[in-house]
């Protein structure tokens, strides 16, 4: 796959300057019983997410409209990178402590000799769409169309690049025949569409809703439920996670587990609120593109992507592995030790 460079959307690179919040803000909701609390100290935790106002990434933003994080005794700074790799990179060099982005970076980071883990599961499916722009949508019917084509991802190295390359190499594309072009997400996803810089390309609500507001695409492969995983995938994909560097992890292991408590009570509120209550907690901003009526039923569509437990889907990271295996040679040259990329104990607590 030709890689297309990022420089061809700046306003992309714009989106991604971090505009940092202190997550400690208001709510009824009260913290797992798991906690930690009374301690004297109140530590402070630096957390980038792929995409803040991503519906695959709702319970980060849920869990600070809740109060989760302050009833945990946390200062959780949320940081915002629309590509999931730039995260990655912000994490790797000390300016954050954690991220919540996908969790085939921790295999691909351990093929390349960094030692990573995912503490708790945000999602049992991807929640990405490929979307197909509504001019190209008679010449591509399927990946296997990908030829010649360029396609978008939210950034190069990203976790959409890494699925693309995947349904390419799944249905005969091979390396360099098709483009894949950094996009981002939102009004940067939605103007490349629009300006034919691409002809397909994958993403996650509510950009795909802003897409068929507009007319300008309409799905090709769905993802946004664990059938449809499976269906794309073959087997479960566990995608949203909050993942760390071990050596954090090891030192930190209480406030690991403040931060896992939280996230858990979320994802056990989601179960329990329609996509209606979830989206009257969320800040209006974050469905102001679409509109709040839209923006409800997207998530009501999806929301059996959230997982109700946080723990690792049973078989989810060999599925992520063959998929990374497929197409990319580092992780295929490497001999990987996937209990290394996740750990369940702190859910298991948490729970």
């Amino acid at each position: 796959m030709k890689l297309a460079k990022k420089s061809l959307l700046p306003v992309a690179t714009c989106a991604a300057l971090a505009l940092t919040l202190t997550a400690c803000g208001g709510g009824n909701g009260s913290g797992s019983q798991a906690a930690a609390k009374g301690s004297g100290s109140t530590p402070t935790v630096k957390i980038m997410v792929g995409g803040l106002d991503k519906q695959i990434y709702l319970p980060v933003m849920l869990a600070q409209q809740l109060g989760y994080y302050k009833a945990q005794g946390l200062d959780v700074k949320l940081s915002d990178e629309p590509a999931g790799v730039e995260a990655e990179t912000a994490m790797l060099s000390g300016q954050v402590d954690a991220v919540v982005g996908f969790y085939d970076h921790n295999i691909d980071l351990q093929s390349k000799g960094k030692s990573t883990e995912s503490v708790v599961q945000l999602l049992q499916a991807p929640g990405e769409v490929e979307m197909v722009r509504s001019s190209e949508a008679g010449s591509i019917k399927s990946p296997a169309d990908f030829k010649g084509k360029h396609l978008g991802v939210t950034g190069l190295g990203s976790s959409t690049n890494f699925l693309t390359q995947y349904l390419e190499a799944k249905n005969g594309v091979k390396e360099g025949q098709a483009t894949s072009v950094a996009v981002g997400a939102g009004s940067t996803f939605v103007a490349a569409m629009q300006n034919k810089q691409i002809d397909a390309g994958m993403t996650t609500e509510p950009t795909i809703s802003m897409l068929e507001q507009k007319h300008l695409g309409q799905p090709l492969i769905d993802m946004r439920t664990t059938a449809g995983a499976k269906a794309a995938l073959g087997g479960t994909y566990p995608a949203s996670s909050l993942y760390m560097a071990t050596s954090y992890v090891k030192k930190n292991p209480a406030t690991v587990q403040k931060l896992v408590n939280a996230y858990v009570e979320t994802l056990k509120w989601i179960q329990s609120h329609t996509a209606a209550q979830i989206t009257a907690k969320m800040p209006a901003d974050y469905y102001s593109g679409v509109g709040k009526a839209v923006y409800i039923k997207a998530l009501q569509n999806e929301k059996g992507m959230y997982s109700p437990t946080g723990l690792m889907p049973a078989g989810g990271p060999q599925t992520v592995l063959k998929v990374l295996s497929a197409f990319d040679p580092t992780v295929k040259g490497h001999t990987v030790d996937l209990s290394k990329t996740y750990t369940d104990s702190f859910v298991k607590k948490a729970q």
